[in-house]
């Protein structure tokens, strides 16, 4: 095992700048994956549970949904939400028991409730609620994708070592292009964020500049 006195922020920037980083690339079609942009988890100010890393995520957020709705591509948000008894959290929700714990995000909770600066079209959206932590798991997400003839997975949202990672894994195991917008994931911890960002970047998916994602989705449109 390689040892180092670098941070994970460190680490992960060594890999961003490396020239010789190899990448997936960009199929022909790809669904936008908003994975729980709720209160619990942004809403900084009232929430224990929530966290920021780039304070324009959201904003990016929106902007590539428009864009994607402007191509006819898919957009997908999800969200988690358990029972009062929160048997539906199963082994998870067994670890802790407190009012932050992530069994206790009830349903008609505000801390289930989508992010209020979101621009979610609820009339085209598809909106998964979800148990566990990759958005793959026991949603319609799959059947979604196979309909929509995508090869590509830009993925949003939080956090980026937990869901995100999760979510990213499961999709490059069922054969997708897997796209993280660095500015679009968020953690509570740097250091649990760039450590990630940089697993990620190795192995399950490109980490990208919000920008190159942007960039991308304007030349499809042309």
């Amino acid at each position: 095992m390689q040892t180092t006195t670098k941070t994970a922020k460190e680490i992960y920037y060594d890999v961003k700048n490396n020239p010789a980083r190899k990448r997936f690339g960009f199929g022909n079609k790809a669904v936008l994956l908003n994975v729980d942009p709720q209160k619990a988890y942004t809403m900084v100010d009232e929430f224990a549970t929530a966290y920021e890393t780039d304070p324009k995520q959201l904003e990016y957020t929106n902007e590539l949904a428009k864009k994607f709705r402007l191509l006819g591509w898919p957009v997908v948000w999800t969200h988690v939400a358990y029972m009062d008894n929160a048997d539906d959290a199963g082994i998870w929700g067994t670890r802790t028991d407190t009012p932050d714990s992530l069994q206790n995000i009830k349903f008609n909770s505000r801390r289930s409730e989508f992010d209020d600066r979101l621009e979610i079209d609820y009339s085209r959206d598809a909106i998964y609620l979800k148990k566990m932590p990759s958005a793959f798991f026991e949603t319609q997400l799959q059947s979604l994708l196979v309909w929509h003839q995508v090869d590509t997975v830009v993925i949003t949202g939080g956090s980026t070592s937990g869901c995100i990672r999760a979510t990213a894994v499961d999709s490059l195991s069922r054969g997708y292009r897997t796209i993280v917008p660095e500015e679009c994931v968020a953690d509570k911890h740097e250091s649990y964020h760039f450590a990630n960002l940089t697993d990620l970047s190795l192995k399950y998916a490109d980490v990208l500049d919000v920008q190159e994602v942007m960039d991308w989705l304007t030349k499809q449109a042309k």
